[in-house]
């Protein structure tokens, strides 16, 4: 069984193609592949079995979560090298690549290669999944209760681990960054005061946060704008953490957290509406209720922030699928949307959008210092979580950050006003001044 490395290299190579743009190391300590390239290493058999059972993004997800794949060198650089075999996200991409593949496997030297397969993978028996994968749904998309449990399936994996990851702000969404080099809290809490600029805050006025994770959105626009809020979330930790914030900071009599859904709110109206982060989770099937509900709930002349990733539109959008790793191990259900489609939306809803704002630059920012804090406290995390949870966490955010850099997505703020019949909007005539 030596290099095993080699004979992986060699059949990669045949199947895909093309040279493999890392290294490989294999359980029999064989390596092969470009010297000073980050280094997939194959810590065991089982490793194969999931890729044979599972080809592509599923079968490495969970070798990749179950600790029998690792990379040996920068993570940024191996997800780099990789994407345009795996990861590629947002593009049609994968069609021809599963087309390449078959032509391939027609090819007699390939399916010679193939053949080796049983020496290299050993008892052909399909290994089970991560316990941190998702269950599978059963259902119609985005009913009360299915979305409970997908957000429960992210959230709810404890605080203690969000406070690691996130630092003290614990804001679960992309910062605003004044320069590249300053602090993940000071960008932190200049996206907070910049929504509520935005919104154009002031005293007593009510503000709904929809999808207010534990409390950061609601704490500031009440300290600091002398608002009346009220959070809401589906998971019954954020819940109890932004609870027992707000008692800290003596704002239990202006910030309210709700366990509850959008669509169950009937103590309308408000006179903003913050949704940041939340809309990837409605999807393609609910977004058109997603956005009456928000106009419904927005008295005449108020505003509302909608902060939410996009993803670039596609030739064929009945084409489009969430990846496997995404929805089994990160975000169930969860769909983004090109920002053209929810631009089109909120206004088919009846809002008059005003700006938009594309800051997926900022995104990349605060998904690298995420990673940091996850690599600095790695063994912390490990005791709160699992290894498992820890590695979908380290994965899906390093992935993510390249994703925004390369443009294969990225994030929106957009600007929206329910806009009296007279027509007046309450805008001011320079609006990105944000001055009221």
């Amino acid at each position: 069984m030596a290099d095993a490395a080699g004979r992986l290299t060699k059949l990669a190579e045949e199947v895909l193609g093309t040279p493999l743009p890392v290294r490989i190391r294999a359980w029999d300590r064989s390596e092969s592949g470009p010297p000073g390239a980050p280094t997939l290493v194959f810590r065991n058999r089982r490793a194969l079995r999931r890729l044979l059972f599972k080809p592509g993004e599923l079968g490495l997800a969970r070798a990749w979560v179950a600790g029998d794949i690792d990379v040996d060198g920068d993570l940024y650089d191996a997800l780099d090298l990789l994407a345009g075999l795996v990861w590629e996200r947002g593009t049609d991409a994968p069609k021809p690549q599963r087309a390449a593949v078959l032509r391939a496997l027609a090819r007699p030297e390939v399916r010679r290669a193939v053949r080796e397969l049983p020496t290299l993978v050993g008892a052909p028996v399909p290994p089970a999944p991560p316990a941190e994968e998702a269950r599978r749904r059963r259902g119609p998309l985005h009913t009360l209760l299915r979305d409970k449990e997908a957000i429960s399936h992210h959230y709810d994996v404890g605080n203690d681990f969000y406070e690691l990851v996130l630092g003290p702000s614990m804001v679960y969404s992309c910062a605003y960054w004044p320069t590249p080099d300053a602090t993940l809290e000071d960008a932190q809490r200049d996206k907070l005061d910049l929504i509520c600029r935005k919104l154009a805050l002031k005293e007593d006025q009510r503000l709904l946060d929809v999808g207010c994770g534990w409390g950061s959105m609601v704490l500031h626009a009440a300290r600091e704008y002398g608002v009346r809020a009220v959070g809401i979330t589906l998971s019954e930790e954020q819940a109890t953490y932004a609870r027992k914030r707000i008692a800290e900071a003596g704002l239990a009599d202006r910030v309210e957290i709700r366990v509850q859904d959008y669509r169950e709110i009937k103590d309308e109206p408000f006179d903003a509406i913050s949704s940041v982060g939340m809309a990837e989770h409605v999807g393609r099937t609910r977004y058109a209720e997603y956005a009456d509900a928000l106009f419904a709930l927005l008295r005449p002349g108020g505003r509302l922030l909608n902060h939410q990733i996009a993803r670039r539109p596609l030739a064929d959008e009945e084409a489009y699928r969430v990846d496997d790793f995404i929805d089994r191990y990160v975000f169930p259900d969860g769909e983004l949307a090109p920002v053209g489609r929810t631009v089109a939306q909120l206004e088919e809803a009846g809002f008059e959008v005003r700006d938009v704002e594309a800051i997926r630059e900022h995104y990349a920012l605060t998904l690298r210092s995420w990673v940091a804090n996850l690599e600095r406290h790695w063994d912390a995390a490990v005791r709160l979580t699992s290894p498992g949870r820890a590695r979908v966490w380290r994965l899906y955010m390093a992935a993510s950050a390249l994703s925004f850099e390369r443009n294969r997505i990225g994030v929106n703020q957009v600007l929206a006003v329910r806009t009296p019949e007279p027509g007046a909007s309450g805008m001011p005539l320079r609006a990105r001044t944000w001055a009221g």
